[in-house]
């Protein structure tokens, strides 16, 4: 596609740097890149949790105030799953085995995301492009919210500080039952071609969602009644709904990060790949380990921009290594150090993006 920009290219980049700085890090303690069993322990719990809880809703039927909080429960595990395992398995870095990566990306399927059009849009689009408007599909809310000072203001956007988590409580069900489907017919990602799919891909695609359907939907509904099912599904989509918009945002939506756009002649940006993860990017509650065990070390998104295929369970100490590059080389190295910090960011880049 013509209209993707290109970045600076530096030699010797800032990006070479850190990465031989990681690399040293990793010889001299002898770890593996990927997971370890401290990561395998979490996702057997987390799996567990997520089976335990549907079989005691679907198939005993708890009362009503129970059921409610285990459905709470149910879309706080969905999300952790995605964090913890889909996603550390997508980027191929839960393990050395590319079968237990495989399987791990695909329970985004299980739970009724297409992993093909995730591929696409987070590792290639995302982590290529963040936080360019036009081109990264995360920042694109519109028309309801306002993600960049490119895009268009609507009046009702001086409210979006207050409406927002409205909207994200609905991203896990606008992304399984319409976004995923969007991209499937449109072939495209936002303005950006879709790789083209295989038969295989095509097979998957749909078998992934009818497994989903017939799991979360169709079995609860014979089993439980109609209306039950309908507002124990709602209830958990927008709890992982919310918890996953929420986190993604807190790292790249706040008031210290940067929405750079390429030069209107040369279609280039102004900074190297590294240099741009860094001002386009934010950790958030970097001081919880509550946080980044649930988050799948997420909180630390400067250290998964950068490495994407080193799991996140050495995110903290390589953390150490990136900031103290960043300060060498005077680059800022945006951080929050509590959740409610980030929080309090997100909200006032909303309010300034409303009435910017």
């Amino acid at each position: 596609m013509n209209n993707i920009p290109k970045f600076t290219q530096l030699k010797p980049s800032f990006h070479t740097e850190l990465k031989n700085r990681i690399s040293q890090y990793f010889e001299t303690t002898g770890k593996s890149t990927t997971g370890n069993w401290r990561l395998w322990i979490k996702a057997a719990i987390l799996l567990t949790v997520l089976i335990g809880l549907y079989i005691h809703l679907v198939f005993f039927t708890p009362d009503v105030f129970l059921a409610v909080a285990e459905c709470v429960l149910l879309g706080a595990t969905v999300a952790a799953i995605g964090f913890n395992i889909m996603h550390d398995g997508a980027h191929g870095s839960f393990s050395k085995s590319q079968i237990l990566n495989k399987m791990a990306a695909v329970t985004l399927g299980i739970l009724g995301g297409s992993h093909f059009m995730w591929n696409m849009k987070h590792n290639i689009i995302h982590h290529a492009y963040t936080n360019i408007d036009g081109i990264d599909d995360d920042i694109d809310a519109k028309p309801f919210l306002r993600m960049a000072s490119t895009q268009k203001k609507y009046k009702m956007h001086r409210f979006q500080h207050w409406y927002f988590w409205f909207f994200y409580c609905l991203l896990y069900i606008y992304w399984i039952f319409f976004s995923d489907y969007k991209k499937y017919f449109t072939r495209k990602i936002g303005d950006v071609p879709l790789k083209k799919m295989t038969t295989k891909d095509h097979f998957y695609f749909w078998t992934y969602k009818l497994i989903s359907n017939v799991i979360f939907i169709l079995i609860p509904m014979f089993t439980v009644g109609v209306i039950d099912t309908i507002i124990g599904f709602l209830i958990m989509t927008l709890v992982a709904g919310f918890i996953l918009s929420i986190v993604f945002q807190l790292a790249h939506t706040v008031e210290h990060t940067h929405f750079p756009m390429p030069d209107e002649v040369t279609n280039k940006m102004e900074d190297e790949w590294a240099i741009h993860q860094l001002k386009t990017t934010a950790n958030f509650a970097t001081k919880s380990r509550a946080i980044s065990w649930f988050v799948g070390g997420l909180n630390f998104q400067i250290e998964h921009h950068l490495f994407p295929k080193i799991s996140h369970v050495h995110y903290p100490n390589i953390s150490k290594i990136i900031k103290q590059a960043c300060k060498e080389y005077n680059i800022t190295y945006v951080e929050y150090t509590h959740m409610y910090q980030a929080v309090i960011s997100h909200v006032s880049f909303l309010r300034q993006m409303g009435r910017a």
